[in-house]
């Protein structure tokens, strides 16, 4: 065996390290928000919701919303998706049905989605303007809690960017989302959930990812 092997593992005809045997590949970003498919099983209840409670009463609405839900819901847990991604769609969907029931109004299945945001925007802006932003305190809880992170400006700078995107989005998706609301826009609201939910999310993740990225090169040279 040569010192490169030793170092580096087998290496294939290409001269390229083999994964080692028995190890998986690591999931990407995408894949443990779902995948692709991710984005159509989050987007189609909103879509179902809306394009029928233009044609049918709102109780029919509901329970054809309902049946969708259970569905997505179902079928997810036949392919084998993880049991938190099937289940946590249809419980946001429960939510907000349950709300409307409540009130009556149409508007209402997205009230629970708006105040979130507000929410997200309130804590995430907040962590930083208290210079403990939220992306670092996570990323050290992660890694044992045991790093000095607030003493390296780039770390903490890298945080700041990440956690402050954070609250962009958040803060983006509740003024757009709330003046729909109160306008009564109940179909230009799915619009608004669609497509400001995964595409969203997904950059906001990768500011995020890059900051831990950063803060790992920067204070876990070793690793």
């Amino acid at each position: 065996m040569t010192a490169s092997e030793l170092n580096h593992g087998p290496t294939g005809g290409g001269g390229e390290p083999r994964p080692a045997p028995g190890s998986a590949a690591q999931p990407t970003l995408l894949e443990q928000m779902g995948g692709l498919k991710g984005f159509v099983y989050s987007a189609v209840p909103v879509v179902v919701f809306v394009a029928a409670n233009a044609f049918l009463s709102l109780t029919a609405t509901i329970v054809v919303s309902v049946a969708v839900g259970l569905a997505i819901a179902g079928y997810r847990l036949l392919r084998g998706e993880r049991l938190n991604l099937a289940a946590g769609g249809l419980l946001a969907l429960a939510l907000a049905i349950g709300i409307v029931t409540l009130t009556g109004s149409a508007r209402d299945f997205f009230v629970v989605g708006i105040w979130t945001y507000l929410v997200a925007f309130v804590v995430a802006l907040g962590s930083v303007l208290a210079r403990r932003p939220l992306s670092g305190v996570v990323w050290n809880l992660v890694h044992g809690g045991r790093h000095d992170w607030l003493a390296d400006r780039r770390v903490l700078r890298a945080h700041d960017v990440a956690t402050l995107t954070a609250a962009a989005v958040s803060g983006a998706r509740f003024g757009v989302q709330q003046w729909l609301y109160v306008s009564d826009e109940t179909g230009w609201l799915g619009v608004a959930r669609v497509a400001m939910g995964w595409p969203l999310t997904i950059l906001a993740a990768l500011v995020v990812v890059w900051a831990w990225r950063r803060s790992s090169r920067l204070l876990q040279p070793s690793a």
